[in-house]
């Protein structure tokens, strides 16, 4: 019948789907990945030893960052390229491409994102994008709040450029004042009381 040679037409192309998909997974996207990490290992030993050009850009034999970007950006090796790419632009001072990189970096880990948010603040902090650098700090310490030191820094720095770089008082008041009730045990905990008190607000959070 025609519904019956309709459902086998479907079950033949689902069929071919999914052999598709495993073919793609196993046999492409696999290997891929592996060679992505492979290739990117001398770049991460560079980078651990601090040496940033090299680690960017490789030393002739070996790849550097930006190259396993190049080739293998949609790998997992690739994403993370990224991330450290980002870091080495802010060493060197170069915060426009450190941002531009930091961007393209996204992971499910929660202390990896919140890291690379705040060093994309502090890239934009550098540039004077303060505007910018305070919304990065607020994400980074809003994505991690369970390491307190980490996020209490993060917000601190937040409230701090709200107060003394876009002369927002009221943001700064409340940003203080979130330092202070969520990581009280801090020393930005601690700080925020004498902020407050410049600011006219009474130390007790009256």
């Amino acid at each position: 019948t025609r519904y019956s040679k309709h459902t086998t037409i479907a079950s033949v192309a689902v069929i071919l789907l999914f052999g598709g998909w495993y073919v793609y997974r196993n046999y492409v996207k696999k290997p891929k990945e592996a060679k992505a990490t492979e290739v990117m290992f001398r770049a991460e030993e560079y980078f651990r030893l601090d040496s940033v050009n090299k680690a960017l850009n490789g030393d002739g034999q070996y790849w550097g960052f930006l190259k396993v970007i190049d080739k293998y950006g949609g790998t997992k090796a690739g994403n993370m390229a990224n991330y450290y790419a980002g870091v080495c632009y802010i060493k060197l001072n170069e915060n426009e491409k450190a941002v531009k990189y930091l961007k393209k970096f996204s992971s499910s880990s929660k202390p990896s994102q919140a890291r690379a948010y705040k060093y994309m603040a502090d890239a934009y902090g550098d540039l004077g994008k303060n505007k910018e650098a305070v919304e990065y700090y607020k994400k980074a310490a809003y994505q991690f709040e369970k390491e307190e030191a980490f996020a209490a820094e993060c917000l601190f720095m937040a409230a701090y450029l709200s107060q003394k770089s876009l002369n927002d008082t009221k943001s700064a008041i409340e940003l203080y004042k979130e330092v202070k009730e969520k990581f009280p045990r801090t020393q930005q905990g601690a700080d925020a009381d004498i902020y407050l008190a410049q600011l006219g607000v009474y130390s007790t959070g009256n």
